[in-house]
């Protein structure tokens, strides 16, 4: 039907209330917290926009798939169940469970890196750049540069940079273990990656050698962007384009507490059975059992089941469109977003919209809080507070100065959505007013979860 409304696809069989709060009373939470949108009780905030991770509704078979959850601690039912699943996707050997994508990413980067080494990706995430650092590293960030101009429309802002990365695997290649590919690229402002740049890393990597792995948290939207955007793609199925995705890849991280529909879980996948056999053993000292690896049977029935779910094209038909409805109210009001719109989230950007404060007085902070004291909203920062910080200690200003409108999946209604763009509207008209902050307190690694700030 060419209808131009978007219509969930799915029915509403249970309801959570939300709190409605004053303004005043949302001063003095976000001055309670440090203005840092973290610390803020949940119960505070009336639209929760900070994270698209583990936030999602699940369905009604998943729910009633975790009933038939198997505990045994060894050959779980439940894990066969849930690798048969990753398998079919993914088509890699070993399938490894963790408790969470950030976990895959340690066990990985544990087993494989040694200090003064490069992992080569479009964008690093906050949590991958983190445990590549901690063992010494370097996260290279290699997008295209049209991924670092938000106002620019590009199909596929999440691409590699392929000239790049060759020049990385020629001049450093010794010091390079493997490449990264993020789908969608989330730093970036959730723009995808296009099968055509996938081919193309693959083939540089198979020149130079070099291992590939996908951080595949958000593959179902981004093999939906390819569908929709990339030629000769468009009669494919969602399933087939995210299954051709896997098969140019050597393995991957997954965070299933996004595009595996579930509230926690995810895995470490791979097909190089010396490196499988390593990650086992530190799982099992870290995470668990290699068939619960820290989840409960009833998490790995409900990612199963989720993973099925979500490459089901009028699940992503109404995903993508939705968040592209926000984004098309914004710029339709003058609103500076990330352009186009993203598969999970809205990007507002806070640099373009407030360039009297400087970078290093923090722009997305500034706007974030003023968009939960004005309208209960919370975003996060995407920019100098999260990418600022170098390892030596010295702080530099991010790429961009972004603030992410993550949507969580199955959660909110279109009603929810035209408010979030009432409020960021108002926020905007407001900017003049928006001052910047400094840091009070903040730890040197992953500061942005736990900052204090104060208003200059």
């Amino acid at each position: 039907m060419n209808f131009r409304t978007i219509i969930e696809p799915f029915r509403i069989k249970s309801v959570e209330s939300v709190k409605f709060t004053r303004r005043e009373e949302r001063e003095a939470a976000i001055q309670d917290a440090g203005f840092n949108v973290f610390r803020l009780r949940a119960e505070d905030v009336l639209i929760d926009l900070l994270t698209d991770s583990g936030t999602g509704a699940m369905s009604a078979a998943q729910w009633g798939a975790l009933m038939q959850g198997d505990e045994s601690y060894a050959g779980s039912r439940s894990f066969y169940r849930f690798e048969s699943v990753v398998r079919d996707l993914t088509g890699f050997t070993h399938v490894i469970p963790t408790h969470q994508g950030r976990a895959a990413e340690r066990i990985l980067f544990h087993s494989v890196l040694k200090p003064g080494q490069v992992i080569p990706n479009n964008n690093h995430f906050d949590t991958t750049r983190a445990n590549i650092e901690v063992e010494q590293c370097e996260a290279r960030d290699l997008v295209i540069a049209e991924g670092r101009v938000p106002a620019l429309v590009h199909p596929f802002k999440g691409n590699v940079d392929l000239a790049a990365l060759e020049k990385t695997l020629r001049e450093d290649g010794a010091r390079v273990p493997l490449v990264m590919v993020t789908v969608t690229n989330n730093s970036g402002g959730g723009q995808p990656v296009s099968l055509e740049n996938i081919r193309g890393v693959r083939a540089l990597c198979d020149r130079y050698r070099k291992p590939l792995f996908l951080d595949a948290c958000r593959f179902a939207e981004n093999a939906y962007f390819i569908k929709i955007r990339e030629a000769g793609q468009g009669d494919r199925t969602p399933k087939a384009i995210a299954q051709e995705m896997f098969s140019l890849a050597d393995g991957c991280t997954m965070s299933a507490k996004k595009d595996g529909l579930a509230n926690i879980g995810g895995f470490l996948a791979m097909n190089d059975d010396r490196l499988a056999e390593t990650a086992r053993n530190l799982l099992i000292l870290t995470e668990g059992f290699p068939t619960y690896g820290g989840l409960a049977g009833y998490d790995l029935e409900a990612i199963a089941r989720g993973l099925e779910e979500v490459v089901e094209e009028p699940y992503l038909r109404y995903r993508i469109r939705s968040t592209e409805y926000l984004g098309d109210k914004l710029t339709a009001a003058g609103v500076p977003t990330i352009r186009p719109s993203g598969g999970h989230a809205i990007y507002l950007d806070a640099r373009a919209l407030l360039p009297h404060i400087p970078p290093l007085q923090y722009p997305g902070i500034a706007l974030t809080n003023a968009l939960y004291v004005e309208a209960g909203i919370r975003g996060v920062e995407i920019g100098t507070v999260m990418f600022g910080l170098r390892p030596d200690g010295s702080e530099t200003p991010g790429a961009m100065d972004l603030v992410r409108l993550a949507i969580p999946r199955r959660v909110y209604t279109q009603s929810h959505i035209d408010y979030v763009a009432e409020g960021a509207i108002e926020v905007a008209r407001l900017k003049e007013s928006l001052r910047g902050y400094r840091i009070v307190s903040a730890p040197t690694v992953l500061r942005h979860f736990t900052a204090r700030f104060e208003k200059l």
